[in-house]
């Protein structure tokens, strides 16, 4: 979850290296911290808290050199704190490291034995003193090796040396680690992202591999310690999405920007001339596959529940949804006419990546359903759906989730026609309705005002509870998902249906119950369900779609109606008050809404 930045160059780098940072600090805000080898020795300068916090350091203290590591740290081993910050150093040698390290505790004992003295709680530091030891007697690549080995777990690690004043050493296992080129300097990163305003030529560390990054040339090794060679990659840059303009936080732009991304994204996949969806290069027989397995985890998770919904409507497929981070602790039965299907935004989330490598390995049918089209899983999937929606730095995710919904919705379609499952003129039909879809969710993101005013009652209470069923209930999940990521509300999805079955015990007088209910083929036992928690004194907030048709009941505390479309497309329409919900409820609240507490981005760790 943390991220690292190492550049090697001709000049200064403390401010390049600051700047890195704050676009890595999607991926943890516990603490952050910078080394630099200046005039012959390591200097570091860390603390508690954001990247700006570091910056008023690093300006009392002057840090300076041409050469240094940075890191942004989202806590693992150790509390947030100054101590536990990275860098770790000795005199010889300053590590940055993302992971974990399984076997620290075994390590830090052979290493007390030797004389070694720790200062902080992280498995990071061992890696520091184990270097050190291994220094002693081994030359520089002998001790990677030997070092490497030792380290059970997984790490991406930016290494500097007292006695190596010219080199940067980056390594990777498990955790995502890019090198860039730059004239007269090089660079290490834990993504593209943090690379990308220095540089477009990047090449990607796969696991087991090292790397020793000089100003003027890059080496590559592998875990033998033996040369190899890496393509480079040339990457597009769209450095105007990363900036908030006249928005107060990325989140809110990125769910205005909704609309758009939606659009784009339809105009990568539909042929509008012809009707078609158009997913080329699908390097499987159709079939060939009779069942399928979605895979993700939080929000991503979210989409494959809903996208199980469309391939049971609309395909003959066999479908399974599984959370990532349980998928390859159960004894899977992998079957040769299975489609594995991985959804993540970031396409570096450690659970989803390892369940993809136990599928690879079991050579099965890889396809990722990705936003980062550089990313680990969709390098290591057979097949690549990208969800077209650009940078998204919100760390709740709202456009992607779109998108991921989306993409997997249009498989489903085309999959569904292929296998001679939906009538061409059903077809075309959906095709139609999603032609209209941006214009019908730009629509909907209209209700800003009504929402605003509904966030003040729920900035004190206790809990909350969204309800749904069919489609509506993974968005349920969704929408309470949101509301305990940005407000810290204590909130559960449930299917609809559920509620006599244990959770009406939780219904309070005055308690605010979300209730999805879009007319579709679910919205009368929806209503009857909604009745139950009125009944108990519940204040219910009702989504549901425009209709002429009067609502059963007038006890209904309040009233968001989105626009018609397909009943296909009413889960796409209704998560924008529920995303809203939770934006405005954590503003009123006055709490980061961009940076929540305890969560980041792209979750590199299992």
């Amino acid at each position: 979850m943390c991220g690292i930045i190492g550049i090697n160059s001709n000049k200064e780098v403390t401010s390049t290296i600051l700047n890195s940072l704050r676009k890595l600090e999607y991926r943890g805000y516990d603490s952050a911290g910078i080394a630099t080898l200046n005039s012959g020795y390591i200097q570091e300068v860390k603390c508690e808290g954001r990247v700006d916090n570091l910056e008023k350091n690093i300006i009392k203290n002057k840090l300076l050199g041409n050469l240094g590591i940075g890191h942004v740290r989202w806590a693992t081993h150790g509390i947030p704190s100054t101590l536990n910050a990275h860098p770790h150093s000795s005199e010889n040698v300053s590590v940055v490291h993302n992971g974990i390290i399984e076997n620290s505790t075994l390590l830090k004992k052979f290493l007390v034995k030797k004389g070694h003295r720790f200062k902080s709680q992280t498995d990071t530091e061992v890696i520091v003193h184990l270097i050190t030891e291994y220094l002693k007697k081994n030359n520089l690549i002998d001790t990677l090796t030997k070092v490497l080995k030792k380290l059970h777990g997984s790490f991406a690690l930016g290494i500097i040396f007292k006695d190596e004043p010219d080199l940067i050493v980056g390594a990777r296992r498990g955790s995502p680690l890019a090198v860039g080129y730059g004239p007269g300097e090089n660079y290490l990163g834990s993504d593209s992202y943090a690379l990308k305003s220095m540089t477009n030529k990047i090449t990607y560390l796969d696991d087991g591999e090292f790397c020793i990054i000089k100003k003027t040339e890059v080496s590559f090794f592998n875990e033998q310690g033996k040369k190899i060679n890496k393509k480079i990659l040339s990457l597009t840059t769209d450095e105007q999405n990363y900036d908030k303009g006249d928005y107060k936080h990325f989140m809110a732009k990125e769910i205005d920007e909704q609309p758009l991304t939606i659009k784009n994204c339809i105009n990568e996949y539909i042929d509008k001339k012809n009707n078609e969806i158009s997913i080329f290069n699908f390097p499987w027989k159709i079939k060939d596959i009779s069942s399928i397995t979605l895979v993700g985890c939080g929000t991503a998770y979210h989409s494959c529940l809903i996208a199980k919904y469309w391939f049971e409507q609309l395909t003959s497929l066999d479908v399974h949804i599984d959370i990532a981070s349980e998928f390859r602790y159960r004894k899977n039965r992998f079957k040769k006419d299975n489609l594995y299907i991985f959804v993540s935004q970031s396409g570096e989330t450690a659970d989803t990546y390892a369940a993809l490598d136990l599928c690879n390995k079991n050579n099965m049918k890889t396809c990722s359903v990705v936003n980062v089209v550089e990313s680990s899983i969709a390098r290591d999937s057979k097949f690549v759906l990208p969800i077209h929606c650009g940078p998204e730095i919100g760390v709740a995710s709202t456009k992607a989730f779109l998108g991921q919904m989306l993409v997997l919705y249009l498989l489903c379609l085309k999959m569904g026609k292929l296998n001679d499952d939906i009538k061409k003129k059903d077809y075309i039909s959906k095709i139609k309705s999603l032609l209209n879809l941006s214009k019908n969710i730009e629509l909907s993101l209209k209700s800003e005002n009504d929402i605003q005013t509904i966030s003040n009652s729920f900035t004190n209470i206790k809990g909350s509870m969204f309800l749904g069923r069919g489609y509506s209930y993974p968005i349920a999940l969704e929408g309470a998902l949101k509301l305990k990521e940005l407000s810290y509300i204590h909130a559960e999805g449930y299917p609809a249906g559920e509620m006599k079955h244990g959770p009406l015990a939780l219904i309070e007088d005055g308690m605010p119950v979300v209730v999805i209910a879009p007319r579709d083929e679910y919205y009368k036992k929806t209503m009857s369900n909604m009745q139950e928690v009125i009944a108990r004194g519940a204040k219910v907030l009702l989504i549901t779609n425009k209709s002429t048709d009067e609502i059963f009941s007038e006890n209904i505390w309040q009233k968001i109606e989105v626009e018609n479309t397909d009943d296909d497309l009413l889960p796409f329409l209704i998560t924008i008050p529920l995303q809203k919900l939770a934006y405005y409820t954590a503003l009123k609240k006055g709490y980061d809404i961009d940076k929540p507490r305890n969560l980041a981005k792209s979750v590199t760790v299992e």
